[in-house]
């Protein structure tokens, strides 16, 4: 299969590469004029491209064809993710995004271990790991990570959605209650340490949904996935 580039600089028959992306095509891949890759717009359009000219920063290409991207889900699942301890918001990123997640968004609750450090320094690799895995994973689009928000902003946002799922050690309903009839879906999981009682109601009285992930508890890199994975299978995202 040949190698998916993100660009917006797309026009009825050409399109340019600029940036990191023109740098991994024409250094990193060693691309020759000729050649054929997948270009994404984005917006869940792909491209058929032969590249036509490469300079020192840009890949310029012809566009051969174009097709809807087969790989973004019906549904529009963000996760909020309690920032968790040294690299484990990367792995999550990473998994989120091959599983169909739209948005990851970390933040800080009670028990949160880590504080907040060089946020737009990390938030800048935690966007490169997004669009790596987007790449790597066929998707039409390349989630956003977006900075951190204490735990307040965070409920303010779940108003948004159809349905916002808190999932709770102490356990809930099911997951599979709430999700049949939502396109657009709030995951929202602790870190380390979990929520205090305070939270788990702040979160009711902001709208969620209380829910368990099943009699075992689990890690808080494991429960993002795990709920995101459970939506997506029971969504028929996943067959």
């Amino acid at each position: 299969m040949p190698h998916r580039y993100f660009t917006r600089e797309i026009e009825e028959t050409h399109a340019i590469l600029r940036g990191q992306e023109a740098y991994h095509l024409s250094k990193v891949m060693r691309g020759k004029c000729g050649q054929e890759i997948i270009l994404c717009d984005g917006q869940g359009t792909d491209y058929l491209a032969q590249i036509t000219d490469i300079q020192k920063d840009t890949v310029q290409l012809e566009l051969l064809s174009s097709s809807p991207n087969q790989s973004e889900p019906q549904c529009q699942v963000t996760l909020y993710v309690g920032y968790p301890k040294q690299d484990k918001l990367e792995w999550i990123i990473q998994k989120g995004v091959e599983l169909g997640a739209v948005r990851i968004v970390p933040f800080f609750s009670k028990f949160c271990v880590v504080q907040p450090k060089k946020e737009e320094e990390k938030n800048q690799r935690y966007q490169r790991i997004a669009l790596e895995a987007a790449k790597q994973s066929g998707r039409g689009m390349v989630p956003v990570v977006e900075m951190p928000l204490s735990y307040k902003d965070m409920l303010r946002q779940l108003q948004q959605f159809d349905v916002s799922l808190f999932c709770y050690e102490c356990g809930g309903q099911p997951l599979s209650s709430y999700v049949s009839n939502a396109n657009t879906i709030a995951i929202v999981t602790g870190s380390e340490g979990g929520f205090s009682t305070e939270e788990a109601e702040q979160a009711q009285q902001a709208g969620a949904k209380v829910i368990g992930l099943g009699p075992r508890i689990l890690r808080c890199e494991t429960a993002p996935l795990a709920a995101l994975a459970a939506t997506m299978a029971w969504k028929g995202q996943l067959q």
